[in-house]
């Protein structure tokens, strides 16, 4: 006989990793969030954080509807590397800086629910991107968490990462606040390896070039030298 009472064993709650739509609204959003990516996990390759991409943040234990998806977030203090999707409630760290590549179409839930999301979980800096500057002029707005309230970022520094932001173009600039130097995008750091190998391949040719003119100019001397004690030879 089949009992009907329902099972007294807990039911696992699944948390899904996708779902299944486009990872971004156009081929620029799509490009500005690869690069944004890409930078941020070079900077902090070596240390104990993450990037993560346009997966699944869940922030309430046993409600897997409770999820957002930040285009870009960093998270400090976890194991580095990559996830299905990332649980607060087992990672222990809330992220420190999100990115969202907003547009018209998202500005509604960009600026609302997202932003309110974020003050609430304590994400200390909150970060808009307009590549086609459809509705930020300046195409850049960042908000800094102070007390438990998000004010706008005037400074044009995003503080947990000592980073400086400049827009450039349809991609965000990342410069270094210590030395200024440029975080390279994969095309600009391809470019740079490039002009490194052939300043080396030129390097190593004036060398070999100098070392044949120290033996043509060695040759030279040995001959005079030779000519010289020849004479001197005949002379006596």
């Amino acid at each position: 006989m089949t009992s009907l009472l329902p099972s007294s064993q807990p039911t696992e709650v699944f948390y899904p990793s996708s779902d299944r739509e486009p990872l971004a609204e156009s081929y620029i959003h799509l490009c500005v969030l690869l690069a944004t990516l890409e930078v941020l996990r070079q900077y902090l390759l070596g240390r104990q954080a993450t990037v993560l991409s346009n997966q699944f943040l869940y922030y309430a234990q046993g409600f897997p509807k409770l999820r957002v998806a930040p285009d870009v977030m960093v998270i400090f203090n976890v194991a580095p590397g990559g996830r299905d999707n990332y649980k607060i409630w087992e990672e222990g760290q809330v992220p420190v800086v999100i990115f969202e590549m907003t547009s018209e179409g998202t500005k509604n839930q960009d600026t609302g629910f997202k932003k309110t999301l974020y003050e609430q979980l304590g994400v200390l800096e909150y970060w808009l991107f307009d590549p086609k500057g459809e509705w930020i002029k300046e195409q850049l707005q960042g908000y800094r968490l102070r007390g438990e309230v998000y004010e706008p970022i005037t400074d044009s520094r995003c503080e947990p990462l000592q980073l400086r932001l400049q827009i450039e173009g349809q991609l965000i600039g990342f410069y270094q606040e210590d030395t200024g130097e440029k975080l390279l995008i994969p095309e600009e750091l391809a470019e740079a390896l490039k002009q490194e190998r052939l300043a080396r391949e030129q390097a190593q040719e004036q060398a070999r070039q100098a070392e044949s003119q120290v033996e043509r100019l060695k040759e030279h001397l040995r001959r005079r030298v030779g000519v010289a004690s020849r004479r001197e030879a005949a002379c006596r």
